[in-house]
């Protein structure tokens, strides 16, 4: 769908660092307590990706009304902290633009 169909929202890509002071079982001990799986993101927010950088952590874009940020930073805080190290990147989607350049570039030759 084109960003203009997504009305006001912006692209929220959080990065959410392994801590290796931890070994995977206790990373997900820590996460089903706080509720992390069953509750993030909140409630209509859309995951638009979710992957796995190996010895990274995870890296997760979410479609966010602005009004909404504060919201999914709290819960960043209540249910990751602890087992990740966060990191936020307000995105966009850049691959439309991208391919007007590629395809003029392309028609120009």
């Amino acid at each position: 769908m084109a960003q203009e169909d997504r009305g006001d929202a912006l692209l929220l890509t959080i990065v959410l660092r392994h801590d290796q002071t931890m070994n995977l079982a206790e990373q997900q001990a820590k996460l089903a307590a706080t509720g992390f799986w069953k509750d993030f993101p909140p409630e209509g927010i859309e995951i638009v990706s979710w992957y796995v950088m190996m010895g990274i952590g995870q890296v997760v874009t979410l479609r966010v009304p602005p009004a909404r940020l504060r919201e999914v930073n709290v819960a960043i805080e209540k249910m990751a902290w602890g087992a990740f190290r966060t990191e936020f990147y307000p995105t966009y989607d850049f691959r439309e633009i991208y391919q007007g350049f590629h395809d003029r570039a392309a028609g120009a030759e």
